[in-house]
């Protein structure tokens, strides 16, 4: 597994680094070497926060937990991927393992993966308008939503504004 760690607002001691690259190594039994973790710890105030984020295959598996101690936020962020990726994997193997051998290697569509507990109950359709970013951030608190879907007026994409923990907020924007 490659394993990236950057600190945002904190500089990272190397045996505090040595001790993530350590845990991060419990993983390997889960993933490839083409596996790829990043690892950021932010720090703002007495809060520190542990962001992991794991991409494979062309999933990814995210983690972020916030603690007083920054080795207590990554081992709850570490912890969380950890549960995470065994409910996944399990999931996933039981539906590799009813595959022809040839395909086991090359997942190429999340559909295959289709399970009775992802059950749609709401289908909602809606008309999209061209706005502004601050037009759909008013409008998703107008709506009191924690997400807003909308026509970049200036891209002309199909974009997402969403509220996020910290009180700020978020733009999900496509990559043609």
């Amino acid at each position: 597994m490659i394993i990236n760690t950057s600190g945002r607002k904190v500089t990272l001691s190397q045996s505090f680094i040595d001790t993530i690259e350590k845990r991060m190594t419990k993983f390997d039994k889960y993933f490839d070497n083409d596996a790829e973790a990043t690892i950021t710890i932010t720090a703002e105030g007495s809060r520190q926060t542990a962001e992991i984020t794991v991409r494979y295959r062309g999933f990814i598996y995210r983690a972020e937990r916030t603690d007083q101690d920054m080795l207590i936020a990554f081992n709850n962020s570490a912890d969380l991927i950890d549960r995470q990726i065994i409910r996944n994997k399990s999931k996933l193997s039981s539906r590799i393992k009813k595959q022809e051998p040839e395909t086991v290697g090359d997942i190429t569509s999340y559909d295959d993966f289709a399970d009775e507990e992802y059950r749609v109950v709401r289908d909602k359709q809606f008309a999209l308008k061209p706005m502004s970013i601050k037009e759909a951030i008013l409008q998703m608190n107008m709506l009191d939503h924690s997400f807003f879907v909308f026509m970049n007026e200036d891209t002309n994409n199909v974009c997402v504004v969403y509220h996020r923990k910290d009180d700020d907020y978020g733009l999900l924007s496509p990559i043609y």
